[in-house]
């Protein structure tokens, strides 16, 4: 199953890519991806973690929540550049994730790197050192809500 879905991304992928629906170009899309497949089954590369198709189906609902972060984020940054008199206050701090893969940590880190605002500038183990442009952004990281939100999606708890 996970090398039938790994090959519909990527022929979806070359199909949105290319625009064009000739049956020649279609079967070459068809061709390359399977290909692919072929080659990253060869390598080893479609495990749980090169192609996390189990995630498909918490995505639906971990993505809108991630863009409405993002979105808040935004918008309170915004804030802080039009109104210069807000004041900021350059923060590092640490988080642990209690994420338990590869993945899942690198969920959890990405998210708060997409959110504005705060960006994760090392991971060890499973500490993340993160800057936040305000201090209320490292204490909304350090009470947990998006490292639940991550391990809820990854699915270890």
């Amino acid at each position: 199953m996970r090398y039938v879905s790994l090959a519909l991304a990527l022929f979806l992928f070359w199909l949105a890519l290319s625009g064009h629906y000739t049956p020649f170009l279609l079967s070459a899309g068809v061709a390359s991806s399977l290909i692919c497949v072929a080659v990253a089954v060869y390598m080893g590369a479609v495990d749980r973690e090169g192609h996390p198709a189990h995630l498909i189906g918490r995505a639906v609902t971990f993505f809108p929540w991630l863009v409405w972060e993002i979105c808040k984020s935004g918008w309170a940054v915004t804030r802080i550049i039009l109104h210069p008199r807000l004041q900021i206050s350059p923060t590092m701090t640490r988080v642990n994730a209690t994420q338990r893969t590869a993945v899942g940590i690198t969920t959890y880190a990405n998210s708060i790197t997409l959110t504005p605002g705060t960006i994760t500038t090392g991971v060890r183990g499973n500490v993340l050192t993160v800057h936040a442009l305000v201090r209320e952004g490292a204490i909304d990281l350090e009470q947990g809500g998006m490292d639940a939100r991550v391990t809820r999606f990854e699915g270890s708890h």
